[in-house]
């Protein structure tokens, strides 16, 4: 089978929803293709069930459709996954679902990107041709496990974070979480107040604020110097948990906002799991040195026997294994190569939503850059 448009957009979680929303709002016609078989899987499928947006609603808004008033300030999965039902529905987004891109390469003589795409649920491979390759699978493709020697003799169980639900199967049992995180941190938490016997992997410095100084933060962010936030944002973190040095957890040299901007990284939002850990029901631990059926070494010359690992470490982007022309607009690691605001726009018609580091606020951005773009291009060619 062969089909041609205008756009393909290559994935269908929020980034991809909002592109395509956004090029229909300009009459411009697209196809979204996802490997799953709904859109937004990571949120409707793999996300903990206590998640919240951990920004206030009025930066996790997609284009054109603000949450309602009534809706809380940090909106529950559950209710964000309403919201993104909705907004499928309004702006008539219809992503073909199963469908599993194989490559795409821009063909120099007819000027047009071609997509092969296999079909996984008729067991077919079909080819798309376009104008413009919108990549919108994102940061967060595919679920991250770090090397760890000695992983392959662990006796318990041992999952990515993206497939932790809640702590009710972990009562009673010694659960590690390895990364700190929002998610790992958030996990913990959980994990503790369903009665497992909680310890946590904290290798790195890391900020730790409470949601209100996060807002205010990027409230101030836009009146004042990110110095003068960091500074007083820090001060405030202080006084509302002290010196956290002694619990194991360090803060960086730079301020949060500032590693914010130039590495990705956001603080991690505390919903409790400081007061756990300075109470001692949530273990701090350093890295792990290797591992033997179910005892666990460290690298601080601790062991300790484990029924379960949490690896909250992260996801890794997958656009190298099927994007075989970058356009340049991608490194070795499937990221873009130009920081944000600078990030979205390749070479030849190809472009990437999502890819920001800057969550759902991000996204909006680029897809409504991407769309007003790809119309100016289209009517200029009329």
């Amino acid at each position: 089978m062969k089909q041609e448009t205008i756009v393909v957009i290559v994935g269908a979680g929020p980034a991809g929803i909002a592109t395509s929303a956004c090029l229909n709002q300009l009459s411009i016609p697209n196809i979204v293709l996802e490997r799953e078989d709904c859109y937004a899987s990571l949120w409707q499928k793999k996300a903990y069930d206590r998640l919240k947006l951990h920004l206030a609603k009025n930066f996790c808004q997609l284009p054109h459709m603000p949450f309602p008033l009534s809706a809380p300030t940090f909106v529950p999965k559950d209710m964000f996954v309403q919201y993104l039902q909705k907004y499928v529905y309004q702006f008539n987004v219809d992503p073909l679902y199963q469908r599993s891109v194989e490559s795409a390469f821009h063909d120099r003589i007819a000027h047009k990107w071609v997509i092969t795409a296999k079909n996984t649920v008729l067991g077919l491979v079909e080819e798309y041709v376009c104008e413009f390759l919108v990549v919108a699978t994102g940061e967060n493709s595919e679920g991250f496990i770090p090397n760890v020697y000695g992983l392959d003799t662990f006796n318990g169980l041992a999952i990515h974070s993206s497939d932790y639900e809640n702590g009710k199967n972990f009562v009673d049992k010694e659960v590690l979480v390895v990364g700190a995180g929002n998610s790992g941190m958030e996990i913990a938490y959980d994990l503790c107040n369903c009665g497992a016997q909680t310890s946590i992997v904290i290798r790195s410095p890391v900020h730790v604020l409470s949601k209100e100084l996060v807002q205010l933060g990027m409230h101030l962010l836009k009146y004042v110097p990110r110095s003068f936030v960091d500074k007083m944002v820090l001060m405030l973190s202080k006084l509302l948990y002290g010196d956290l040095g002694g619990y194991g957890i360090k803060r960086p040299f730079k301020g949060p906002f500032l590693i914010k901007q130039e590495t990705g990284r956001s603080p991690v939002i505390d919903v409790g799991t400081v007061s756990k850990i300075k109470t001692r029901d949530i273990h701090v631990l350093t890295d792990i040195k290797d591992i033997n059926g179910d005892q666990i070494k460290f690298t601080n010359g601790k062991e300790r026997r484990f029924d379960a690992i949490v690896f909250a470490t992260g996801f890794r982007s997958t656009v190298r294994k099927w994007l075989k022309d970058d356009g340049g607009l991608f490194n070795e690691k499937g990221m873009p190569k130009h920081r944000s605001p600078n990030h979205w726009k390749g070479e030849d018609g190809l472009y990437c939503v999502g890819f920001a580091s800057a969550g759902l606020f991000g996204i909006s951005n680029d897809a409504k850059n991407i769309a007003n773009d790809i119309s100016q291009i289209v009517h200029g060619m009329m």
